[in-house]
C-alpha cells in the first residue's frame, strides 16, 4: 500500500464527516485556476519540467508585485508600485468592469529618488545582470533604466524632481543596486544692483 492510501485512510478515521471526493475537488479546482492564470500571462514566464517520477510540474514566474512609502518634501506619504503585476480592471458582459491582474515580462525594479542640494540620485534594485546588461537613458526630467535579459528583464522611467545635465550622470552597479547621480542644472542668480528704469 503507498503511504497515500495509508494517509489517506487514517485521515478518513479521525474525520469521516469530509466526503471521499474533497481532495480531487480541490486539485481539480486548483487545475482550473492555473488554466485561468495562465490565459493572462506571457508565455515567457511559463515554463513546464519533467519530474524524476514521470510528471510534469508547470512553474509561472517570476510574479512580483510591492510598494514602498516614503514621506515626500511636502510632508505626504508618496507610494510607489513595483514588479510585473499590476492591478486592473478588465472586461465583463454588460459592458461592466471587474478587477484583475496585468501581467508583463519587464519587472519594475524598486526605485527611490533622493534629491539633495546639487545632485539628483536614483537608486534601483535590478538584481541577476551584469552592469553592461543596463541600459539607461537621461534627459533633462527623466531616467529611463531597461534590461532585456532572456531570464531578467526590467523597465522604469523615472521622473526627476529636479531638471538636470544629463552629460554629468554617473552610474555605479553593485550587488544587484543600480545608483545614478546626475547633477542639477545650475540656474543663474538675477544680477544684485540697483536695477533699471523702465518708460
Amino acid at each position: 500500500m503507498a503511504w497515500e492510501e495509508e494517509w489517506f485512510r487514517r485521515w478518513w478515521k479521525r474525520f469521516p464527516f469530509v466526503p471521499r471526493g474533497f481532495f480531487e475537488d480541490i486539485d481539480k479546482m486548483m487545475d482550473e485556476a492555473f488554466k485561468d492564470m495562465s490565459k493572462g500571462v506571457p508565455k515567457d514566464l511559463i515554463r513546464e519540467r519533467k519530474l524524476p517520477s514521470g510528471g510534469v510540474a508547470r512553474e509561472i514566474g517570476p510574479l512580483v508585485y510591492g510598494y514602498s512609502i516614503v514621506i515626500g518634501p511636502d510632508g505626504k506619504p508618496v507610494i510607489r508600485e513595483f514588479g510585473n503585476v499590476k492591478p486592473s480592471l478588465k472586461p465583463a458582459p454588460l459592458g461592466l468592469r471587474r478587477p484583475g491582474l496585468e501581467v508583463t515580462e519587464e519587472r519594475e525594479p524598486l526605485t527611490d529618488v533622493l534629491e539633495e542640494k546639487d545632485v539628483v540620485r536614483v537608486v534601483a534594485e535590478v538584481p541577476g545582470v551584469e552592469k553592461t546588461d543596463i541600459n539607461l537613458n537621461c534627459t533633462e526630467g527623466t531616467l529611463t533604466i531597461s534590461v532585456d535579459k532572456s531570464k531578467h528583464k526590467y523597465f522604469k522611467e523615472v521622473e526627476l524632481p529636479a531638471e538636470v545635465d544629463p552629460k554629468t550622470a554617473k552610474a555605479n552597479y553593485k550587488h544587484g543596486v543600480l545608483e545614478v547621480i546626475i547633477s542639477k542644472i545650475k540656474k543663474k542668480k538675477p544680477a544684485k544692483g540697483k536695477g533699471v528704469p523702465i518708460a
